[in-house]
C-alpha cells in the first residue's frame, strides 16, 4: 500500500514523458474477486486508506457517500457495487483511490491496490466477447507478464451510469451552407454517443474510429486516395477529434503522426479527453493539437469546435 502511494507521488514531468512514447502506467487493484482490474495512473492523485465516510440522502446506487479532502467534499463509490460485484456482506474495501476524471474530484473504493505497471499502448487491446456483468464497463484489457488479464475501467461510462449522463443543451447549428465533416476517435461508447450527439446539433458530418491505430489506418487510406486523386484531404475532412487514452495507439502518438504527415495540412486536431490537469494540456501541446478540451460539456466541445469548421468552410 504505502509502495503505491509513493509510486503515484512520482513528479508529473515524470510521467509526462510517456506522453507521445504510446505507453501508460497502469494501477492495478482488486475488488474481492480473482480479476486484476487497472486504471490509468494519470487519472490517480492519491491512494490512501479507506477514511471515515458520512452517509448522506438520496445518494445514487454505489455511492457509499461523502468525504471532506483538504477543504472539498467529494462522493465517494464502491466498484464492486457500482460494477456488480459486491457480495452479500462485503466491506467496503480497504483502499480508496482519489481520482480527477473531467474536473471532477471522485474517490473510488476498493479491495486492495496492488502496484504499477507500464505498459505499450499496443499491447492494450479492445475486449472482446466479455461476459459478466463488467462488460459494458470495460475499455480495454492487457495481459500482464505470468499471463494474466487486467481490465481496464471505461469511467467514463461508469459516472455516466452512476450519475447520470449529462444533457446535450442548445446548440446552434453552423448554417445549411456550410458542409462540414468531422473524423472523431474515442474508444469509450458513451463518450462517442454524446460526441456524435453534439456534433449532429452542429450540422456537420462525421465518421469515427473505435481506437488510434484503426484511426490512424483508415485516415491514412483516405489520405492516400486523396493523393492519388490529385485532391486535398482538408477538402475532404474539416476537423479530427481524438481521445488522449486509447487501445493499441494513444491520441499523443495519432496527433503526431497526423501534424507530421504533409498531407493532413490544413486539416485542425482537437484532443478532447477526461485528462483535464495542465500537465495533459502541455503533453497534447507539445504534440501539436491545435486546441484541448476537457470531456464532457457539451457546449464548450462545440464552442471549441465551431471555429474550426467556420475558419475551414471560409478558406
Amino acid at each position: 500500500m504505502e509502495r503505491a502511494n509513493t509510486n503515484l507521488l512520482e513528479t508529473v514531468d515524470a510521467r509526462t514523458k510517456l506522453a507521445g512514447s504510446n505507453r501508460m502506467e497502469i494501477l492495478l487493484f482488486s475488488l474481492g474477486t480473482s480479476e486484476i482490474f487497472g486504471i490509468n495512473v494519470f487519472k490517480v492523485r492519491e491512494v490512501c486508506r479507506t477514511p471515515f465516510i458520512t452517509k448522506a440522502p438520496n445518494m445514487p446506487s454505489g455511492v457509499e457517500g461523502l468525504i471532506s479532502l483538504r477543504g472539498n467534499v467529494i462522493p465517494v463509490l464502491s466498484l464492486a457495487k457500482v460494477l456488480g460485484l459486491a457480495k452479500p456482506g462485503q466491506g467496503l474495501g480497504g483502499s480508496m483511490m482519489v481520482t480527477e476524471y473531467s474536473k471532477r474530484t471522485l474517490g473510488f473504493l476498493v479491495e486492495g491496490v496492488d502496484r504499477i505497471i507500464r505498459v505499450e499502448w499496443d499491447k492494450v487491446r479492445q475486449p472482446e466477447n466479455m461476459a459478466g456483468s463488467t462488460q459494458n464497463n470495460i475499455t480495454a484489457i492487457t495481459e500482464l507478464a505470468d499471463g494474466k488479464l487486467v481490465s481496464i475501467l471505461d469511467v467514463e461510462t461508469i459516472l455516466a451510469q452512476t450519475f447520470g449522463e449529462a444533457p446535450v443543451g442548445q446548440i446552434s447549428a453552423l448554417g445549411n451552407s456550410i458542409e462540414a465533416n468531422v473524423f472523431f476517435v474515442d474508444d469509450s461508447a458513451i463518450a462517442r454517443k454524446k460526441i456524435v450527439e453534439v456534433l449532429d446539433k452542429l450540422g456537420a458530418r462525421h465518421k469515427h474510429a473505435l481506437n488510434g491505430l484503426e484511426a490512424w489506418t483508415r485516415l491514412d487510406g483516405m489520405a492516400a486516395h486523396a493523393q492519388q486523386q490529385k485532391r486535398r484531404l482538408a477538402d475532404e475532412i474539416s476537423l479530427i477529434l481524438v481521445d488522449a487514452e486509447m487501445p493499441e495507439m494513444d491520441g499523443y502518438v495519432l496527433t503526431r503522426n497526423i501534424k507530421n504527415d504533409a498531407r493532413f495540412d490544413g486539416i485542425p486536431v482537437v484532443m478532447h479527453s477526461s485528462l483535464s490537469s495542465e500537465a495533459n494540456r502541455s503533453m497534447g501541446k507539445a504534440v501539436g493539437v491545435d486546441a484541448y478540451v476537457a470531456k464532457f460539456d457539451a457546449e464548450i466541445l462545440a464552442d471549441t469546435l465551431r471555429p474550426y469548421l467556420l475558419k475551414v468552410f471560409k478558406d
